[in-house]
């Protein structure tokens, strides 16, 4: 609807005074007035104009006259108003009747055309949202935007309240402002963040102002995203934060002819220059130079700036209390957008300490902090010139990788202090063991190279590697402690074993990879051991995978009551499946799973697997057979192992002593007091400690008195060393007895393992080994051969 549709038949009686009396159908249409609003009101209310608009009097003189009226629906038009004055049968004056005759279209001026659209036909024209609200806080009319943001019905609309389409943090605001348009007649604007019913949130900033129509009076407003000025704002803020939590000092200035005058600094420009923003803004950069001080960067500055282009010097400014610094400074011209500059961003950075400290820090920089040796840096800078020199001139160069042995077990029992003293006392041997054109580096952790220059023979070099070795053989005395050090060494010549340091580098390890596979001492590389380290990285990729693929298992090896024959408990074994290799014994593969870190993985997975078949031997009516599992240096001695065990022991329903944990007796011998506390530790979880390998080396017998240990195994030396039959009194059976007796004196239980010949059971059974482990009796069986086996002997 774009325009009013004349009528002829508006008409209507008013009193002497311009109140209307009678109000026909037609007028009820025309202006959205009833029968019953109509009658009474004053027909001034009909004319638009404001405080322009004619009085009743001049009106009724005129006989009415051509006006802007209103009509329904807050339209607007231009109509005639014809009056004419009625009289009663006395011929007394009485009244008027009012007709409204509509103006046509084309007899409207276009700007009163245009005036004349109806706002229905506008709004959804608009580019924003636009909305009527009324005194109630209730949607009248709004347009399809307002739809598409709040993602509402037309319905749910009509139904919402205007301050549920803000956040409860924002309603407050909103509150007050709808207030103040309805009462105070003020025209507001607010931004608020609306979240649409699918959780889109769209930045806005609403507005409004009364409108009054038809008596009553609406919040007419719109509302417009500001989505990309929110994103620019932000960005601008962010902009804004990172200029003032930079460490280095921003300067911005203006271009002011010669001068270049500060607009703006930051928080790290005031630490480093001493002056404050207020006192540093508004004047020109030049005002902290040192005078007579460093005049050639200055032109340098002077010159960049003049013909706009970027430029980084250092030299010396003075803080506000007169200090002389150091100013590392770069420049940087900004242009506007047609390609003038019309700032400079200048950033600062106080080198003073680095000039002060050059030659500290270039030794820092090159030498290993702990030792003072050589670090990585140096290592390869001396090691590259020493090849340089060595193609020039023929000679041969010795590359030796040194590794400590056993580096880890160090610092786990007696400290990561007393590590650090090892690595120091390390490092001044081998300095002390070498010339002084030879260079010592720590390359890392417990690895340390030595280049070796001008290497008249192999056999010189053989004699240097000999006397490094030795040197490491000296135990370290730290806290009370003498603490054993020993050291695998790999050597690689030049140019026979690699023609650029990487390659010598790489071939010294490989041979010390093999020095520690075969007991340690000195190796030289050969090329064999390029296979051997490539078969090593395949097989720590392997294991890697092991536990995903589901190759590991266990098997069960039971042992036997020395007398009766009866089984007594079981000793579980890790196995691996592997898809090539077949099946691996744990020797072959746990090296390198302590090397790639997969121990820990492996060891847990070892626990739930006995325990699960602990507690499946329950289920089966067995309940007094443990299950012995062997675990390493690096499992039980990690912060969570104790509480691991508790919580399988819980998990699993196992009763105290149905789970037994294997140790070396040098493993803890080697640090009494992780010894104590964990064999402390085990006792109150429920979980027995057995004493292997016993006999195998040193033994403290007043030590293994204060641990709470279930039983001792004889290590397998002790048993083979058994004579075979007719030489009962050999001195490998005096050992097997005397272990035999001294487990007895510490009240604990003897085990005999790896028992594999009749003479063997029958020395450990005649001296009173309570329990025998070995071939003899039974290989590892895998769980099912297990229950057969018990089931059979539960029949027997």
């Amino acid at each position: 609807m774009s325009t009013i549709e004349a009528s002829a038949q508006v008409c209507f009686l008013t009193d002497d005074e311009g109140k209307v009396v009678t109000w026909n159908p037609a007028c009820a249409a025309l202006f959205g007035w009833t029968s019953a609003q109509a009658r009474g009101r004053e027909i001034l209310e009909l004319i638009a104009g404001g405080d322009g608009k004619p009085g009743w009097p001049a009106l009724a003189a005129a006989g009415g006259a051509k006006l802007r009226m209103r009509f329904a629906g807050g339209r607007e038009g231009l109509a005639t108003l014809g009056l004419l004055r009625q009289y009663d049968a006395r011929d007394e004056p009485q009244g008027w009747s009012a007709s409204v005759l509509i103006a046509p279209a084309d007899a409207l001026s276009e700007s009163e055309r245009v005036g004349n659209t109806p706002l229905s036909d506008v709004v959804d024209l608009l580019p924003g949202t636009f909305y009527a609200i009324n005194r109630d806080g209730r949607f009248i009319l709004w347009n399809a935007n307002l739809e598409r943001m709040t993602e509402m019905t037309p319905d749910e609309l009509a139904a919402a309240h205007v301050f549920e389409m803000f956040e409860p943090r924002e309603r407050k605001q909103a509150m007050e402002n709808f207030r103040r348009v309805f009462d105070e007649g003020a025209e507001v604007a607010m931004e608020m963040n609306y979240v649409s019913r699918s959780g889109r949130e769209t930045p806005v900033i609403v507005g409004g102002a009364r409108v009054g129509c038809n008596g009553d009076r609406y919040l007419f407003g719109m509302g417009l995203s500001i989505a990309k000025r929110r994103e620019k704002e932000l960005q601008l803020l962010l902009r804004e934060r990172a200029l003032h939590a930079a460490s280095n000092g921003i300067v911005i200035t203006r271009c002011a002819g010669r001068d270049n005058i500060i607009e703006y600094v930051n928080p790290a420009f005031e630490h480093i220059a001493g002056y404050p923003a207020i006192e540093a803004i508004g004047r020109d950069a030049r005002f902290m130079q040192a005078p007579k001080l460093d005049t050639n960067e200055r032109s340098q500055v002077r010159l960049a700036l003049a013909e706009r282009r970027p430029v980084n010097v250092v030299f010396r400014n003075m803080r506000k209390n007169g200090e002389l610094f150091w100013n590392d400074l770069s420049i940087t011209p900004v242009r506007d957008e047609h390609g003038e500059v019309t700032h400079f961003i200048g950033i600062l950075q106080d080198v003073t300490a680095t000039k002060q400290r050059t030659e500290h820090l270039e030794h820092e920089i090159n030498h290993d902090h702990l030792t003072g040796l050589a670090n990585r840096n140096l290592l390869w800078d001396r090691l590259d010139h020493a090849v340089h020199l060595a193609q020039r001139h023929g000679a041969m160069v010795s590359v030796i990788l040194v590794d400590l042995d056993n580096f880890k077990i160090v610092n786990d029992t007696f400290s990561h202090e007393a590590g650090d003293m090892v690595l120091k006392v390390v490092g001044r041997r081998l300095l002390s063991a070498v010339r002084d054109s030879d260079t010592v580096a720590r390359m890392s952790g417990d690895e340390f190279v030595l280049v070796l220059v001008d290497q008249p023979s192999v056999r010189f070099t053989l004699r240097m590697a000999e006397r490094l070795r030795r040197a490491m053989t000296m135990p370290v005395a730290f806290g009370g402690n003498e603490i054993p050090v020993g050291a695998s060494l790999g050597v690689a010549l030049f140019p026979q074993d690699g023609a650029t340091p990487a390659e010598l580098v790489h071939a010294a390890d490989m041979a010390m990879y093999h020095a520690k596979g075969n007991g340690g001492g000195v190796h030289f590389y050969s090329p064999e051991m390029r296979v051997a380290s490539q078969k090593r990285a395949a097989l720590a990729d392997s294991i890697r995978s092991a536990l995903e693929h589901d190759e590991l298992f266990l098997l069960f090896q039971p042992r036997m009551d020395a007398k009766s024959g009866k089984v007594r408990g079981f000793e579980a074994l890790l196995r691996w499946r592997h898809p090539k290799h077949g099946i691996m014994l744990p020797a072959d593969f746990l090296a390198e799973a302590e090397e790639s870190g997969k121990m820990i993985e492996i060891g847990n997975w070892v626990l739930d697997q006995a325990c699960a078949f602990l507690q499946e031997l329950r289920q089966l009516g067995y309940t007094g057979l443990p299950v012995s599992v062997n675990v390493s240096h690096r499992e039980y001695s990690q912060h969570g192992f104790i509480p691991g065990l508790a919580e399988r022991m819980g998990r699993y329903a196992l009763p105290p002593g149905s789970l037994e944990i294997e140790i070396p007796e040098a493993d803890l011998i080697r640090n009494p007091g992780l010894g104590r506390d964990l064999s402390a530790q085990l006792r109150e979880v429920g979980v027995a400690l057995s004493l292997d390998e016993f006999g195998k080396g040193i033994s403290d017998l007043s030590f293994l008195r204060q641990l709470s240990v279930r039983q001792v195994k004889l290590s397998k030396a002790a048993v083979h060393e058994i004579a075979r039959e007719g030489d009962s009194g050999g001195s490998g059976s005096r050992l097997a007895k005397t272990l035999i007796d001294i487990g007895h004196n510490l009240d604990l239980a003897v085990v005999g393992e790896a028992v594999e010949t009749e003479a063997q059971v029958e020395f450990l059974r005649s001296h009173g080994c309570d329990q025998l482990q070995g071939q003899w009796f039974s290989e590892p069986l895998l769980p099912e051969a297990v229950r057969e086996m018990l089931g059979q002997r539960h029949q027997a």
